[in-house]
């Protein structure tokens, strides 16, 4: 079919937006393709980049008609390149939030997509749009162009639709329909069968005229097998959840050799007799970090941090390395960890385990008396950790349980372990001090995780909140950050620093009235926070510790704040009060942790770094600080599917919540006792007509007054649970 000639009259038309979302449809469509291939009404026909006929399958996509344009380019590469684009056209990239809700985010601003306008495209995309309006309303997006496709694979369950094979994605953002052609081996060479979850790549990408084909990569399982809403989650972020087969043989080769270590690098250390230890949660398996400290008889104190020398092990662009590249980061999900590194090195030649010999990167650090830090010292080094401690067991030590630590400290080292513990822990509070005082700010946070069975089932929800014992491993972390980038923001080298930006007096303005508004701030507090007094916003966290307003101050403010990023060049920490600060303390889990090691053992010997990892260096930065936010949004998508789930068989139970948001279509609960998130629907309020006041984040009812406004007290019942997308419905108890 050339463009602009009219569909075969008597076709079929295939809007692809229907069929990934509505199995029982899907399967009516499906068997509808292979009716219309039998009666020849589905073409088999394209053009290559060259303008000569090849074959394939054309199966229409919603009746339009592509506009007159020249095509170029690989489809196959996901970028469709155009012969003239009108200057009103701006360029964004296409989001779904859920079927049905599309917007584009482009540098003049977010608008929603008009109706049938998406056209091609496809969640992630960047794509060119046009703008319609109708008077007085709201400007609409159409897509014009895709300029780069942003979903190469996906995760779905494969459909026979003889002689089609069909792909249902996973993740409800991509809203389209995949075919397998019938001459593709893949489905046969990968054993693939009616219902199974697979791996598809998309050859060719939909166009007006024709829907996606992918091949089949590989064969995940059985939808039964699997935990389909966690595997759709892993999908939709695009996750990699296998390591290359270069990158595991090249793991498989690896071990320690701590003596060899030493004789080859004279400037390596051997710190086998100090006293060290890992302190983490008790379900942990990768240790990177340990810490020592001993206090002096001047009063000052001697800190170590040792961390974990992945950078011996993993060279630039090893197979390890590019794989560790791509991913940057581990994924810590619900019921499953996506390692950034494999798991020989993980957790076994760069786990400081106890009692083992292990190459690390060392920090030895002085400080006053007072906790300020005089001078710091890295290293290459050897160690040997005499302890693996939890947090719960330092803490139950802290709070006067002298037996604590029996169980795992050995009695050697017993008495000497205990005493560190105290000097780390008078440290702590010397450095917490020492932060605030310099506009430290320091937000409540409690970490909720879901527990599960053996049979991945939710059976409860611990709560952790921040401890003594965690809070003497972060200061110990941070003040080996500060100093590592110290060391080389003093050099004017570029690495992988950790800049946060100071937040815009627009977004802290925003934050602080409606906490005036319910009484949790003082107005001259709030006044001082707007204009971006960094000490005012830790004035009002500690005014409204342990009040009941904690919660939802520290949310507010906390959302005010702008996300950290890395960046190739040192711009200082806003919310650490920090002038240069870096990761340097958790190599296994973050890849730019192993860029600032490179540029660390490069400053130790007095060498540079290469043109090609200079070059790359901004790239990198941007892609972990990416991949880090979708690491991060996968891991609470799953608690929230698995909250969901533990609540399914709780529905009418009746619990006390706060509110901690509050929007036009309802409020959002934190419940008191798994600090789960819920919607509580605006037309469950009663039959009142109740009115969004958006400066004070409030309801009010427009004949009584009735108020609801973030801080609220209220008392909720669960009516409903959507665990697919981990969503929990609430009902007003009266």
């Amino acid at each position: 079919m050339q463009d602009g000639e009219k569909p075969v009259e008597g076709s079929d038309v295939y809007p692809s937006r229907c069929l990934s979302r509505n199995p029982s449809r899907s399967l009516e469509l499906l068997a509808l393709s292979a009716h219309r291939l039998s009666q020849g009404t589905l073409g088999y026909i394209s053009e290559d980049s060259l303008g000569q006929r090849k074959r394939r399958w054309l199966l229409p996509t919603g009746g339009f008609l592509a506009r007159k344009r020249i095509h170029k380019g690989n489809r196959r590469q996901g970028r469709t390149k155009v012969s003239k684009r009108p200057s009103a056209l701006l360029t964004g990239t296409l989001s779904l939030s859920r079927p049905g809700v599309a917007t584009v985010s482009t540098p003049e601003g977010t608008y929603a997509l008009a109706k049938h306008g998406i056209h091609e495209a496809m969640h992630g995309d960047e794509v060119q749009v046009s703008l319609v309006s109708a008077k007085g309303k709201t400007p609409l997006a159409n897509v014009r162009f895709v300029l780069t496709r942003a979903t190469q694979t996906f995760l779905g369950i494969y459909h026979d639709a003889g002689p089609l094979g069909a792909v249902v994605p996973l993740d409800s953002r991509i809203q389209r329909d995949f075919f397998v052609l019938p001459e593709d081996p893949s489905v046969g060479r990968h054993y693939v069968f009616e219902g199974d979850v697979v791996v598809a790549r998309i050859t060719e990408y939909p166009t007006r005229k024709s829907a996606a084909v992918v091949t089949i990569e590989r064969r995940v399982g059985s939808a039964e097998d699997l935990d389909m809403n966690v595997e759709a989650t892993i999908a939709s972020y695009g996750l990699a959840t296998e390591f290359p087969i270069k990158a595991l043989r090249q793991a498989e080769k690896i071990s320690v050799d701590a003596d060899k270590a030493l004789a080859e690098d004279a400037s390596r250390h051997d710190l086998r007799e100090e006293l060290c230890i890992t302190v983490d949660p008790a379900d942990a398996k990768d240790f990177d970090d340990a810490v020592g400290a001993r206090k002096l008889e001047d009063g000052s104190f001697e800190l170590w941090v040792h961390i974990a020398d992945v950078a011996h092990y993993v060279k630039w662009d090893s197979p390890i390395d590019l794989e560790a590249r791509m991913r940057t980061c581990s994924a810590y999900l619900v019921d499953r960890v996506l390692p950034m590194l494999p798991e020989k090195l993980c957790n076994d030649v760069c786990s400081l385990r106890p009692a083992e010999d292990r190459l690390a990167m060392s920090v030895k650090m002085k400080l006053s008396s007072s906790g300020k830090i005089l001078g710091a010292t890295a290293m290459n080094s050897v160690i040997r950790s005499r302890a693996r401690l939890s947090y719960d067991q330092v803490d139950s030590y802290l709070q006067g349980d002298a037996a604590a630590l029996d169980s795992t400290a050995p009695k050697d080292d017993a008495s000497a372990i205990k005493e560190m513990i105290g000097v780390l822990n008078q440290i702590r509070a010397l450095r917490e001090e020492i932060r605030e005082k310099r506009g430290s700010v320091d937000f409540e946070s409690v970490e909720t995780r879901v527990v599960l069975d053996e049979n991945n089932k939710p059976v409860g929800v611990s709560v952790r909140e921040r401890t003594q014992a965690t809070g003497l491993i972060e200061e110990a972390m941070l003040a080996a950050n500060e100093s590592v980038a110290h060391m080389l923001s003093q050099h004017d080298l570029e690495s992988a620093y950790r800049v946060h930006e100071q937040p815009s007096p627009e977004s802290l303005k925003l934050a602080v009235t409606p906490l005036v508004a319910m009484g949790a701030l003082e107005p001259d507090v709030a006044s001082r926070i707007a204009i971006g007094d960094q000490t005012a916003l830790q004035e009002a966290l500690e005014s409204v510790h342990g009040t009941r307003y904690a919660r939802v101050v520290n949310a507010q403010l906390l959302r005010a704040q702008k996300r950290a990023i890395y960046l190739p060049t040192n711009q200082g920490h806003f919310a650490l009060g920090a002038d240069a600060y870096c990761h340097f303390t958790s190599p296994i889990r973050r890849y730019p942790d192993v860029i600032v090691h490179r540029t660390l053992k490069r400053l130790l010997r007095g060498q540079t770094a290469s043109r090609a990892e200079l070059s790359a260096l901004p790239d990198i930065c941007s892609t972990c600080s990416e991949q880090e936010r979708k690491a991060d949004a996968a891991a609470r998508a799953t608690q929230k599917i698995k909250l969901a789930e533990y609540y399914q068989s709780r529905l009418g139970e009746e619990m006390w919540g706060t509110i901690d948001g509050c929007e036009r279509f309802g409020l959002f609960i934190t419940l008191d006792d798994t600090y789960a998130d819920g919607l509580l629907a605006v037309r469950d309020l009663g039959h009142e007509w109740y009115v969004y006041d958006q400066e004070t984040l409030a309801l009010i009812g427009e004949s009584t007054g009735k108020t609801y406004r973030i801080g609220g007290r209220v008392r909720v019942k669960i009516s409903g649970v959507n665990v697919a997308r981990g969503q929990i419905d609430l009902a007003l108890v009266e």
